[in-house]
């Protein structure tokens, strides 16, 4: 083979670089001296994608953790409303005297003082909360033992970041350096520590990285703790369950379904058997709970003259999201080609997210990842986490306005309903974006660069078994990376068929 052709083979299996793909990762590079140089990626180097990216995420979690830096010396002791107008607000330092933890009570088990009884988070989240109690040091006032508990929780916090970090850039082997959108994305660091959404966020992202790699039962263990610890990844099932539908992957879905189960199971049934009522809190106080900050709801309550009861926006808002999921299969099924699983799982989530009654701005951090692997395009991501910067600033603006008396201090209620506004035009335009990307293949940025589904694991490349409407006339699958396709006994070959126009983005 000559140099050229060398050269060739190298440029099409090697990493994809989004400085040369993207304009605003090439002009956001010059920052730190431009794009990194053929030379410099072909020789050996300590520093890989991996370890660049996680040392970056790392990093941005440290800023984070300075911003809190004006409420660890005092806002969540001695103020309701500086918490509020220095948006250094976190749960953690509250719920480890309100829920128990500094009176050394047992999750599920012992009961609370006041109203609300049992612990209201699910089951792995409660163990992590209470390992971090258990690492914090006794002795010294209740201010210095919310501090430690905060700083326990926020080492263990930055582990589930790191991880995260990892599982994403490793997720699409072409395209590692998409883990910089994660590692960089201002709203994760933000609001890394105002709760414990980072575990369950790092379950999800190692159970995507396994079904990459075809471990389906791997995937079902995983996201099976995953929901142990936070609801939303069970409906990553959803999707999942109607691509292997069109791809006739049946056993590999029913292994990652057992799986799941199987771990959901063993986390959950020793506390369902003895201490149930502790159990299910998480469960009624979800259904209980009325409208709340963040979601549309609030803001059409705050605007009425008889607001929707709790069972009646319970019941709309479950309406309205199996429409979308009604929508999301339809879209499945009959797409010109199979959409990859990372869109789907984003779509899911985010219409989860919106159709929701409350959405706390920590909510973002289970879509980052999943947005990082659907559409990794820098203009789109960063206009989705400007809006949702200012939702996280116009939250905490509003509750100080709402804390500060006749001072009025903050935002308006009215402000506060254009942040909501932002937040939720913001997740809408990404999907867009994405469903856009599923209609019209060929401005996929992940399958511009080639290949099918790098994260759909036994789905990549696979022929369809299934599938409705426009999704028949004809095929536009990507084949296998030798660039041929079988179906019903025959082969085709469709390399002239691959998108062309992905390479420049």
């Amino acid at each position: 083979m000559s140099s050229a052709e060398t050269t060739q083979a190298s440029a099409q299996t090697g990493p994809v670089r989004p400085t040369e793909e993207d304009s605003v990762a090439a002009a956001g590079s010059e920052l730190i001296g431009g794009p990194i140089g053929r030379r410099a990626l072909l020789g050996a180097s300590w520093w890989t994608p991996v370890r660049v990216i996680v040392l970056v995420a790392i990093g941005m979690f440290a800023l984070g953790l300075i911003q809190k830096a004006p409420c660890y010396d005092g806002g969540w002791f001695f103020g309701a409303s500086s918490q509020y107008t220095h948006a250094c607000y976190s749960d953690i330092p509250h719920l480890y005297s309100g829920r128990g933890f500094a009176d050394g009570l047992v999750p599920y088990f012992d009961k609370l003082p006041g109203d609300m009884q049992y612990l209201e988070y699910p089951v792995l989240t409660g163990l992590f909360m209470e390992v971090a109690a258990w690492i914090t040091p006794g002795g010294g006032s209740m201010q210095d033992q919310q501090q430690w508990y905060w700083l326990a929780n926020a080492g263990m916090l930055m582990i589930c970041a790191a991880v995260i970090a990892v599982c994403v850039t490793r997720t699409h082997a072409r395209r590692p350096w998409d883990g910089l959108l994660i590692a960089l994305a201002p709203a994760a660091a933000l609001t890394a520590t105002i709760n414990w959404d980072l575990l369950a966020v790092a379950l999800t992202a190692a159970a995507m990285l396994m079904w990459s790699r075809g471990r389906s039962l791997a995937f079902g263990v995983l996201l099976g703790l995953a929901t142990a610890a936070k609801l939303y990844p069970f409906l990553l099932l959803g999707p999942l369950l109607v691509l292997c539908w069109r791809a006739g992957k049946w056993r590999q879905y029913g292994a990652a379904l057992g799986g799941a189960a199987a771990a959901w199971l063993v986390v959950n049934v020793p506390v369902m058997l003895f201490a149930f009522d502790g159990w299910s809190k998480f469960y009624t106080f979800s259904q209980e709970r009325g409208v709340d900050f963040g979601s549309f709801w609030l803001v059409l309550a705050q605007n009425s003259d008889s607001p929707l009861g709790t069972e009646t926006v319970n019941t709309l808002a479950m309406v309205l999201m199996l429409l979308c999921c009604g929508g999301i299969a339809a879209l499945t099924l009959t797409a010109p080609r199979r959409p990859r699983f990372a869109q789907l799982a984003f779509l899911i989530v985010a219409v989860f997210i919106l159709t929701n009654k409350v959405y706390s701005p920590q909510y973002v951090l289970w879509l980052v990842p999943l947005a990082v692997l659907a559409r990794p395009k820098w203009r789109d991501f960063l206009i989705w986490q400007a809006c949702e910067v200012a939702y996280f600033l116009g939250i905490w603006m509003y509750l100080a306005y709402t804390t500060s008396g006749d001072a009025h201090k903050g935002l308006p209620t009215d402000g506060y309903h254009w942040t909501i506004g932002l937040h939720l035009l913001g997740t809408l335009y990404l999907c867009v974006m994405v469903v856009r990307d599923i209609l019209v293949p060929d401005r996929d940025p992940v399958r511009g660069a080639g290949g099918d589904d790098p994260s759909g694991g036994v789905l990549d490349g696979a022929a369809d078994v299934f599938a409705v409407g426009p999704a028949t006339r004809p095929a536009r699958h990507a084949a296998h990376h030798d660039g041929l396709a079988h179906h019903d006994g025959l082969q085709v070959d469709w390399g002239a068929d691959r998108p062309t126009d992905g390479g420049s983005l």
